[in-house]
Order: structure tokens, then sequence, then C-alpha cells
């Protein structure tokens, strides 16, 4: 009996996904795993601070698919073969029990990334797939629908089925030998970074949280909320992240030379919050305001907002001026900052673009241009925003490409 060959391009989580459950659900498939680089699941070890945030707690395809700036309406007809419960259900049938965070992240409950690295890893031994580290590819020829994989090294190997699951390259140059077999590549640009501010004085904050913030890029109608982080080089946290997400295609066309305005009390505007400085002037009217922060914002925060309204650290509440007041409202609801350049967050980073979904057919995740070509995780022009939105879409397209590669 001819036994059939697939040959998966990629050692991350889609590409480890697919190939594992090929070699499961079709027992008769020699499976077979390039990774260009030494190391294996890189990405996997890593996310989540090395404890792996491997899906998110949401059980509704309609609010899920809000998380993903580009491939939301691919993903909701693609996660109805394979979704949250599933991952979860996956995972603890090979013994690893994933528990949520009150944010909803979900982590092994090991709380190490090595947990979900050696359950895939223990697969593919068992189901007997070669795995071939330092092995670039560098085309594909296709001929009488049997594909042959072009190695750097000169190796050519013969095969029925190619997954693609080579993860988002940065540089559109990167697609080229996805290109020499006509694909159409959606241009890539960078998604998931922080912000960078040099010489800003609010760099002096480094280190220091601001639990929920909103932030808008100034001149647009993009804007997000959440924690944010001040860095030595600017803002970073998932207010950011999820912006610089969202933002992507914007901010690249804009050399990542823009301005942003930060709302560190989103209950308030100015106008409600002038309102609430006059109640605070009568109840707080003996205390120094530096001394009397009325908002739970971080001290060190209100402290450095105080200063750049020009209030000197002896004023109290009921002596605060009619032009000082002003200019901390304003700061504390429009506090504005120029952002000059962008630095990876290497965690999570991931890139917007790559394979256009009209191509694919999100039922089997086959090119509808090639058959026996098939496409998983990152390459595709799909991504989410931080909080294990991204490797559920790394699970979902691999298990789907891998039940019908056969």
């Amino acid at each position: 009996m001819h036994r059939k060959r697939l040959v998966v391009i990629g050692g991350g989580a889609a590409g480890f996904f697919c190939a594992v459950n090929a070699a499961r659900l079709h027992p008769a498939l020699d499976v077979i795993i390039l990774e260009k680089t030494g190391k294996l699941l890189s990405k996997v070890k890593v996310s989540g601070g090395g404890r792996c945030n491997v899906t998110h707690a949401c059980y509704s395809i309609a609010d899920m698919v809000k998380k993903y700036p580009r491939g939301g309406s691919f993903l909701k007809k693609a996660f109805h073969h394979f979704f949250t419960n599933d991952t979860i259900a996956w995972f603890e049938e090979r013994g690893v029990k994933l528990v949520a965070e009150d944010d909803g992240r979900m982590f092994p409950v090991t709380n190490s990334s090595q947990t979900i690295i050696d359950c895939l890893l223990k697969e593919a031994v068992k189901y007997h797939i070669e795995i071939k580290k330092n092995k670039e590819v560098k085309n594909l020829v296709n001929e009488n629908n049997s594909w042959t994989v072009i190695c750097k090294d000169g190796e050519l190997i013969k095969t029925d089925f190619v997954c693609v699951a080579s993860g988002g390259y940065p540089k559109l140059i990167q697609y080229g030998w996805l290109q020499d077999i006509t694909h159409d590549i959606e241009e890539p640009v960078p998604s998931l970074f922080t912000f960078n501010m040099p010489g800003n004085s609010i760099t002096s904050l480094m280190g220091i949280v601001a639990q929920n913030v909103q932030v808008k890029i100034m001149g647009t109608k993009i804007f997000e909320q959440g924690p944010l982080l001040i860095t030595h080089w600017g803002m970073s946290g998932p207010a950011i992240l999820k912006l610089s997400a969202w933002a992507a295609k914007e901010l690249a066309a804009l050399n990542y030379h823009f301005k942003i305005s930060v709302n560190w009390l989103p209950g308030f505007n100015e106008n409600n919050l002038r309102e609430k400085f006059q109640q605070l002037r009568f109840n707080l009217a003996s205390q120094k305001i530096i001394n009397r922060n009325p908002f739970a914002l971080p001290a060190r925060l209100w402290e450095f907002l105080i200063t750049k309204s020009g209030i000197k650290n002896e004023l109290r509440w009921a002596d605060l001026p009619a032009k000082e007041q002003n200019l901390l409202v304003k700061y504390l609801c429009a506090d504005e900052y120029e952002v000059k350049g962008k630095t990876t967050f290497k965690e999570e980073f991931v890139t917007a673009g790559g394979i256009q979904l009209n191509k694919i057919d999100y039922n089997t995740m086959q090119s509808k241009k090639h058959k026996g070509l098939f496409f998983a995780g990152e390459i595709i022009n799909v991504d989410g925003i931080t909080g294990g939105y991204n490797f559920q879409n790394a699970w979902t397209t691999g298990w789907i490409a891998a039940q019908a590669i056969k």
C-alpha cells in the first residue's frame, strides 16, 4: 500500500499541531516537520513570560473574533471546526490541564511553557513524526498534483501534501518562494509592539503600571483601554500592545512617528472632571494636593502630573488656582505624548499580513489555487491582540488542515 506523505514547513505551534493531529487521524500518512532554525516551538517557550498563554477563556465565537484586527470574519467560520473548548479538551486529554486567570488568559496549571512543549513533542514521538531542524525551504514545485520541497541545502523532498506553517515574515521579499507559486501576499507590517518616547520625562517613572487607562492615536478614531506600563524607553502594557495591533497599518504608514492622547481616568472627560474638582476643593480643602490623590493613581504618577501642571508641593486643594487646575484636568484626561519609533515586544511579536484569506478554504485550510497545499498559523493574514488569541488561531488552523490532509 502506497503511504502518502505530508511535509509541514515550520516547527512552531501551528506546524506541530497540524503534524501531530494529521499523523494521529490518518495512520497511513508519513509526516515530516522542517524547521529552519535549530529550535522547536520557540514562541511557545517564551510566550506569557515562559508560562505559555495557550488560549483565552472566551466561549462565544462572536465575541472571540472581535479580538482579531485582521482575519476575524475568516476565523468566525473556522472556529466552528475547532474552538477554545476544543483546545482545552485536546490538552486535557493528554494530561495538560489549563486554568484561566481573572483576565481570561489561560495557562497550563504548571505555569510552565515547557509543559506544552513536552506534550507536543511527546505526540510527535508517539506518531513517529520525522523532525528536521536547520532545514530552510527555498522553493516549492508542483507537478502532476505532486509536490517537491526544495531546501536551501540542496535536499529535495517529494511529497503529496505541504502545510506551510512557517510563521509571519516581517518583509515582503521573504514571501518570495510562496509568490513564485502565484500566491497573493498581504504586505506584512509589525503588530504588538511598544511605543518609544526618547527623551520624554515620563520615562523617569519606569516600572509604574496604571491599571486602567485609555490611549487614543491622535488624528484617528483608534483607541484602547487597559493597563499601561511606563518603561525606560516609553510605554508598554496591554493597552499599548492592543492599540499597536489595531493600528498596525496606520502606524507603519506614519513610519512610527505619531502622537497619542492618554486618559489616565477613563471614567472622566475634561468637563465632568472639572465638576469633580469643585467637590474635591471643598471636601479636601485643607489637605495638600500632592499628598492627597483622590483617584487611586500610582503615587509617583500623581506627583509627576502635579509637577507637570505647575502645582507647588505645599499647595492645598482649597487654594488651587484655575489655571493650574485646568492644566491638571487636561493632563489627567488628555495627556499628549509624541511617539518616535517602536520596540518589538519579544514575547508576543506578531506580523500582520501574509497569505490573503480569499485564496484559502476555511473548511480545509487548503489553497484555492493548488491542491495539496495547506496553510496554518501566522503565515495567513490573521493576527490577534495579546491574550492567547494568536495561539488559538494556530491551534484552529493547524487542526483544520490536519483533518483535511489524507
